[in-house]
């Protein structure tokens, strides 16, 4: 059955084969940004800002606000120091290189602490948004 339209079987440099549309297989630098931001996000951020948002009102945002302000310029001074002294590994090579190998050791495993601790947390978070589109979910509001 032919729709018409003309195939195009060249292939990229990378050797991913071109779909039709120009489109191609393959993740530039961007899409792994975009997916790292992602995986940064999940869904605690935004249970947790819906119980804080409720609990203080407006002035959450600006807590927020403060917190993002916060946030990009410990990514800038880490952006600094990786073009400064570019080291292997995760900003913990800085710290160790800086404050001393006890300290990059204790960094490196509180970091995969965090990460442990937060899969657990995502997963619970995920739950509750899920129970809460199925039928007969409870939301917090009907419960008080």
């Amino acid at each position: 059955m032919s729709t018409g339209t003309v195939r195009d079987d060249s292939t990229t440099r990378a050797g991913a084969p071109t779909a039709p549309g120009g489109l191609q297989q393959g993740l530039k630098r961007r899409h792994m940004q975009l997916i790292a931001l992602g995986g940064v996000i999940g869904a605690g951020l935004f249970v947790g800002s819906g119980v804080v948002v409720r609990s203080t009102g407006p002035a959450a945002v600006l807590s927020f606000l403060a917190a993002g302000v916060l946030t990009v310029l410990i990514m800038r001074m880490l952006a600094e120091m990786t073009v400064a002294r570019p080291a292997l590994g995760s900003f913990y090579a800085h710290v160790r290189e800086t404050l001393g190998l006890r300290a990059g050791f204790t960094v490196g495993w509180l970091y995969w602490y965090f990460f442990v601790i937060v899969v657990a947390v995502e997963a619970v978070a995920g739950g509750r948004i899920v129970q809460l589109w199925l039928p007969g979910g409870s939301s917090p509001a009907r419960r008080s």
